[in-house]
């Protein structure tokens, strides 16, 4: 049986990549950057509601899988992603859907064959399956995606 996954590449710009139940696959980037006078937890309450939204239009989401990364460039970058990670696990607890973080060097070597592919590999490797990625956000969540796929995302 065919299940519905997300596979999300978290941050102010994330990349994500949807498996439908009939296996079609669907992707893109959405940006959560914080609006001028908004306050802080803005952005991530619109991310739980774009969540819920693709949620809705998907007839529910069976599994959620997302990047893990454990380094981040910046400060700014790293608590942006702890905050969308938790967003995320909360959303997920709460819907009941269950979820895992793949470290970024396992997605890279599965799409690549190398675990410090380049951010242009990345996006060639999921090219070559068909997909046609605007950034490397999208690339990201693609690659993960197939990887969830080959690795026990379908039932």
């Amino acid at each position: 049986m065919i299940i519905t996954i997300l596979a999300l590449d978290l941050g102010t710009n994330t990349g994500w990549a949807l498996s439908s139940h009939d296996g079609t696959i669907t992707s893109g980037t959405e940006q959560f950057k914080p609006q001028r006078f908004e306050g802080g937890g803005m952005r991530y309450l619109r991310f739980k509601h774009w969540l819920t939204e693709l949620k809705a239009c998907n007839d529910g989401i069976d599994a959620v899988f997302m990047e893990e990364v454990r380094r981040h460039v910046g400060v700014d970058a790293a608590h942006a992603y702890g905050g969308f990670l938790a967003t995320l696990t909360a959303w997920c607890e709460h819907h009941q859907i269950p979820y895992q973080g793949v470290p970024v060097g396992t997605i890279k070597k599965h799409s690549t064959g190398k675990g410090n592919a380049s951010k242009d590999e990345m996006i060639a490797s999921v090219r070559e399956l068909g997909h046609a990625p605007i950034d490397d956000n999208e690339a990201d969540a693609l690659a993960l995606l197939h990887w969830a796929l080959e690795h026990g995302g379908a039932r």
